[in-house]
């Protein structure tokens, strides 16, 4: 089985360590446990991971958050990976820092990668990873919050919060995403 596991982010140095990167963070996590090493191929840094009998094309595209949908969509093709095998991982001010669900699909909630890549796609029907980052921000400054980095007590917390990600994204692709929400989503 191949899947497409996807965190979303911005690229460049200024866009490290925000919160709207988190999806890049948690990838890294990924790569990092497996030993596998990103290399920059066409739309993003690509990684290729093996988890038992599963081969995990793991990307961070480099098209910008809001045009994430071309980079999908050309590794979807490219690898021949059913849009069910696609997992994307993204902030999600909407829920507390560090909680984590796993959906088998959902509206883009005003994500714009999550728009992008549903208008790209054609669908909204994709799996999703989403990790709070919480929405401690006064009305009006949801873009400086979320460009934001995070503070001390959350840096704190994030190894453990990456480490829980990983083993989420593992088991969608070991045991399916059925499985994989009972296991972990009420934690």
């Amino acid at each position: 089985m191949k899947y497409l596991i996807t965190g979303l982010g911005n690229i460049g140095p200024e866009y490290w360590g925000t919160r709207h990167n988190i999806g890049f963070r948690v990838v890294n996590k990924l790569a990092e446990d497996a030993g596998a090493y990103f290399t920059e191929e066409r739309y993003g840094a690509i990684a290729r991971i093996r988890i038992k009998n599963c081969e995990l094309i793991v990307l961070k595209p480099n098209t910008f958050m809001n045009l994430s949908g071309n980079a999908v969509r050309y590794w979807l093709q490219k690898e021949n990976i059913p849009v069910e095998n696609l997992l994307i991982i993204v902030d999600d001010i909407a829920l507390p820092f560090g909680t984590l669900r796993l959906k088998p699909k959902g509206s883009d909630a005003g994500h714009n990668g999550l728009k992008n890549i549903a208008q790209i796609l054609n669908t909204q029907e994709y799996c999703r990873l989403r990790f709070g980052i919480g929405n401690d921000f006064p009305r009006g400054k949801q873009i400086d919050y979320v460009l934001g980095k995070f503070p001390p007590e959350e840096l704190e917390i994030m190894p453990k919060k990456l480490e829980q990600a990983s083993e989420i994204i593992k088991s969608f692709c070991l045991a399916g995403i059925q499985n994989t929400m009972n296991q972990f989503n009420n934690k």
